[in-house]
């Protein structure tokens, strides 16, 4: 037995080509082995400008395929022993380790404030901090400075609710001559992450469960009511940065990198701010990663405070600079940031801090029903909204795809779901 424990580890850090260089002897530095970062340029300046600055030596390593992330780590529990003492992931790429992550609830932060929000999505649903959120990435709104002037009365761009971005868009409509409300509708848009991540757990508090619900169907007519006043050249549109620029557009949701174009070549004719609010909150999806330490760590106490020097705030900033993603932690961006840094960090701030903020984590389980699962939200779009058919018989058909998406994959719920055992059901 002990003899095929070593060959799968051997076969296991080949695979993962993570080979630290000590000249044959014991690992001496701290590996931090992640699935973030890991293109070449990234994964230099995580060395370079990140982890330079920590105490003690950190051999970074990242791949950004998770079947040799994991097959490594399985490998290092199997043995009972390893060489990893840091892990980067993202939310979801923790879930199955679980039971085999140490508690970091101990760790000594300091003053440094964490997202509140995210740390509790850190403990996994267990009473222990599983992971401490590390970077995020997410989707937010933007509008050109002329639409400000058409906001509804009392309204606040950075607390706004779906009523007042749908009353936003008819005055803007009626006032200028045709509708300035933009929506990546098009072949290569993230429509589905919108249906999932922000109008669902804005209304339903949930992303499956509730799919067909009540609340789903008001949620659907109210997108509906939004669409009258949207570009109907929405259904082309892949990155909304694009018609922003060419000003088709004056307001618009997408992903932060899809917006950075506008962002970045007239950062005074733009504003970016949180999305909006329903009745059950503000639903966003945060992409998260986190660190965690797993329980064969050589050196849990080394690796605990590298957990906690990735959280400091000027620790934070470096690594926005090296990867893009942005801070977990209250902090000062520096003047010198680029302004789609700038504009987006001060956006997503507001809204992973709001206090109705309500997440929707990115579906974690589908493996390959991820596709099947994302045309579900397509297409009830296409028939509800763009075809004009019925919301409740399309929602009572589509919830009946999704309950067998949800079957045969074995998926369990996920935030803002509430845990499940098996598969996560649909109501």
């Amino acid at each position: 037995m002990r003899k095929t424990t070593t060959t799968t580890l051997a076969a296991a850090l080949l695979a993962g080509g993570a080979f630290a260089a000590t000249g044959g002897s014991a690992q001496a530095d701290i590996l931090f082995w992640s699935t973030q970062a890991a293109p070449v340029e990234e994964t230099q300046a995580m060395r370079g400008q990140v982890l330079s600055g920590f105490e003690e030596a950190v051999d970074y390593q990242a791949t950004d395929d998770r079947g040799p992330w994991l097959t490594r780590i399985e490998a290092e529990l199997q043995a009972g022993s390893g060489t990893i003492g840091l892990l980067g992931a993202l939310h979801g790429e923790f879930v199955s380790l679980s039971d085999d992550l140490v508690d970091l609830s101990d760790i000594e932060l300091g003053d440094v404030t964490v997202n509140a929000t995210f740390q509790q999505l850190g403990m996994l649903g267990t009473g222990e901090q599983k992971y401490l959120p590390w970077m995020q990435a997410t989707y937010i709104m933007a509008a050109n400075r002329q639409a400000l002037d058409y906001l509804p009365e009392g309204a606040d761009i950075n607390a706004l609710t779906y009523d007042e971005l749908i009353e936003w868009a008819r005055v803007l409509a009626e006032e200028t001559g045709g509708p300035k409300f933009g929506f990546p509708a098009g072949p290569q848009g993230l429509k589905h992450r919108f249906f999932q991540g922000y109008l669902y757990p804005s209304y339903t508090d949930s992303a499956v469960t509730e799919f067909r619900s009540p609340e789903a169907e008001e949620a659907w007519n109210k997108f509906k009511e939004l669409w009258q006043y949207t570009s109907p050249s929405s259904t082309s549109y892949g990155f909304m940065q694009e018609p922003l620029l060419t000003e088709e557009v004056w307001v618009a949701w997408d992903h932060t990198a899809r917006l950075a174009d506008a962002f970045n070549q007239r950062p005074d004719d733009f504003v970016a701010f949180p999305a909006p609010a329903g009745p059950t909150g503000r639903g966003f999806m945060p992409v998260i990663a986190g660190v965690a330490i797993p329980r064969t760590a050589p050196d849990t106490e080394a690796a605990k405070a590298l957990a906690a020097y990735m959280l400091k705030p000027e620790t934070q900033v470096a690594t926005l600079r090296a990867t893009n993603f942005f801070p977990v932690v209250e902090v000062d961006l520096p003047d010198d940031m680029p302004a789609s840094v700038r504009l987006s960090g001060q956006a997503i701030a507001r809204m992973a801090n709001a206090d109705d903020a309500n997440p929707s984590l990115l579906p974690v389980g589908l493996g390959e029903y991820n596709g099947k699962f994302n045309q579900v939200f397509v297409d009830a779009f296409e028939r509800i909204v763009l075809a004009g058919q019925d919301v409740r018989q399309v929602l009572d058909e589509q919830g009946e795809t999704l309950r067998s998406v949800m079957q045969d994959s074995g998926a369990p719920c996920w935030a803002p779901d509430e845990p499940s055992e098996g598969a996560c059901p649909v109501e």
